[in-house]
């Protein structure tokens, strides 16, 4: 669904990203790991040209979107459903209307259509008697549902996760990780989520790749990466000081 090849990224001379490699397989969730600062939301970003790279490719369904004009990248952003970090949800709106704008903005449908697709989505993240409310209203694992519900009502082909449980305790964290493997179970969708909550995010995630020192340091199948012998990927998993990472 998704090749990253060669891909560098700098911000006022620092470099990012030095020359990452990744493949997204179609309809896995694909977690990509990695210490603070490493650059994972720089390159999640880059998936759907929320930032540009200095140099390299990114092809979705075989398009190289660094190279498209707005219009053409407009319509490869349409496959796209993103899950921001704090759900960004617009505080003027109901949770009902959060989730419902991307419908009312993108496409053409009546509100009866929308009224019932929204709240069919709200339904399927346990919010289907939450929608009147206001962001400022209801608790952090609630902003997250909503999030998930506005992401997915565009049926997106891929879904990206910008550390979906941060701010949450470990018991909301884990039902945010249920409830997304569920609608991946449901949708199939092609999901690309950074995270640091380790081991609890493996028991979803289909690869995990790792990205330290500017580079995909390993990728592999979650039962592979969790045994691997890679030293980068050993150091990190066990939270030594001593190793290739250098601790920053």
């Amino acid at each position: 669904m998704i090749r990253v090849i060669d891909l560098y990224k700098n911000f006022a001379g620092h470099q990012v990203l030095k020359g990452v490699n990744l493949d997204i397989e179609t309809g896995k969730i694909t977690t990509i790991i990695g210490g603070s600062g490493s650059g994972k939301t720089v390159l999640l970003k880059h998936l759907n040209a929320l930032l540009l790279p200095e140099r390299g490719q990114i092809l979705v369904d075989g398009a190289d979107i660094t190279r498209l004009g707005d219009r053409a990248l407009n319509q490869i952003r349409q496959k796209f459903g993103v899950l921001f970090q704090g759900a960004a949800l617009l505080d003027f709106m109901t949770i009902f209307d959060n989730v419902a704008f991307p419908l009312r903005e993108k496409t053409e449908l009546g509100e009866a259509d929308i009224r019932d697709k929204v709240s069919e989505r709200l339904r399927q993240v346990g919010l289907e008697s939450m929608g009147y409310k206001y962001p400022a209203e209801v608790s952090g694992g609630m902003k997250k549902r909503a999030g998930l519900a506005r992401a997915l009502v565009m049926d997106p082909e891929i879904v990206l996760f910008d550390e979906p449980t941060t701010g949450l305790d470990p018991l909301l964290g884990k039902s945010i990780h249920q409830l997304i493997a569920r609608m991946h179970a449901t949708f199939g969708f092609t999901g690309v989520m950074v995270s640091h909550d380790i081991p609890e995010v493996f028991k979803f995630s289909d690869r995990v790749a790792m990205l330290a020192d500017g580079v995909i340091q390993a990728v592999a199948p979650t039962k592979e990466f969790v045994v691997s012998e890679n030293p980068a990927v050993r150091q990190f998993l066990r939270g030594e000081l001593e190793g290739p990472i250098e601790v920053m």
